[in-house]
């Protein structure tokens, strides 16, 4: 009895001595993140997205993003689908900032909406507290119907944002451009607010939802007032440049490239971009297209079949549509629907055409040509 009494102090002890290794570590969770926010009674639900590499240790540029009217819901999860927090999903790397996402309930609701903003900046400032977010470096965008949200919010909180990016928003919530008279000094009154905060506009030129017009007027008055504005649009594009936008890997450097601290000293700027649909095609020897004419395969089915016709280059797909190749190189070439799809023909060790590398936003296949 008491010889085992003395094996279980033992054995006590013995434990006693070994460090609890999972009792102790800190787990940090990363990547997107169920969140919510209680604001007047009311918890809405939505995410924040912290990158892989987060520490509570330093402080961390921080994104408010707001969504389209198709993401309003309440499960506060919708809200990622498309816009940057596709853009993260795609490339990770590019994005070291933490982002909150908010979520629009249904019921018609606003980012307009006194309360709905009031929600916004209580998801941001949760967020920032929690996540160690730096207010020096704190950004806003947003798409759509969260782009006319990103104009109140600059609006209301001047001194809030480094830097602000809408996309394929405006102001005026009358499609009809008919009817802006009625608010004529409405883009005048957001510049003076928004004042030196840098903004970057994007938007489609062929927007068939939010017209370009409402891009063109805001940063209009932007550049009127001195402020420091960058405005691109898509020729060729209708509502979606959000695709665009946030596929620009030069927008985060943009960002980053910003602080509340130092945007006083900022001089004015008005940049104004007209992005052609597609590059000019590069002018080569169209002989080499003889060496691309063949058919080409995934995994024993023909997927592309390339033929010439004179100077020209063209595909067709396994349904049987076909579509012509320009050529941005003489081995790589783009559809002329301003598509950022590439092919690429590749060549073995023996000079011979081996098959066609095809890359797109998401993703990248190999062909393999048939002999």
């Amino acid at each position: 009895m008491h010889r085992r009494t003395g094996w279980l102090i033992v054995a006590l002890v013995f434990l006693a001595a070994v460090p609890r290794v999972h009792a102790s570590a800190h787990h940090i969770d990363t990547g997107f993140l169920n969140r919510r926010v209680t604001v007047n009674g009311v918890t809405y639900k939505y995410q924040v997205y912290l990158p892989e590499n987060w520490s509570e240790h330093s402080l961390w540029p921080i994104i408010l993003f707001l969504h389209g009217s198709g993401e309003r819901g309440s499960e506060g999860m919708d809200e990622t689908q498309i816009g940057l927090p596709q853009a993260i999903r795609l490339h990770p790397d590019r994005w070291p900032f933490v982002v909150v996402m908010p979520q629009l309930p249904f019921n018609h609701h606003h980012w307009t909406d006194p309360d709905m903003r009031q929600m916004a900046m209580a998801a941001l400032d949760q967020d920032t507290k929690e996540f160690h977010g730096d207010r020096d470096r704190t950004y806003l965008t947003g798409l759509s119907l969260g782009a006319y949200g990103v104009y109140e919010l600059a609006r209301d909180y001047p001194h809030r944002f480094a830097a602000i990016l809408p996309v394929s928003g405006g102001i005026f919530w009358s499609y009809k451009p008919d009817r802006w008279h009625e608010s004529a000094t409405l883009p005048a009154e957001y510049a003076r607010a928004i004042g030196r905060t840098p903004v970057w506009i994007f938007h489609g030129a062929d927007d068939n939802v939010v017209s370009a017009k409402q891009a063109a007027l805001m940063y209009d008055a932007l550049k009127a007032a001195g402020g420091n504005v960058r405005y691109w649009e898509y020729a060729g594009w209708r509502h979606n440049a959000w695709d665009k936008a946030y596929a620009n890997p030069e927008v985060p450097k943009w960002l980053l490239a910003h602080r509340l601290s130092t945007d006083s000293r900022l001089t004015p700027l008005a940049e104004e971009v007209v992005v052609p649909l597609h590059p000019a095609p590069a002018k080569i020897d169209f002989e080499v297209y003889n060496d691309y004419v063949g058919e080409y395969e995934d995994q024993g089915t023909v997927v592309a079949t390339i033929s010439r016709q004179g100077s020209r280059l063209f595909t067709r797909n396994r349904v049987g549509d076909t579509i012509e190749l320009l050529p941005e190189s003489a081995t790589t070439f783009f559809y002329p629907t301003g598509s950022p799809t590439r092919l690429s023909f590749e060549r073995d060790a023996q000079g011979a055409v081996s098959g066609i590398r095809y890359r797109d936003d998401r993703h990248e296949e190999f062909w393999e040509k048939r002999q």
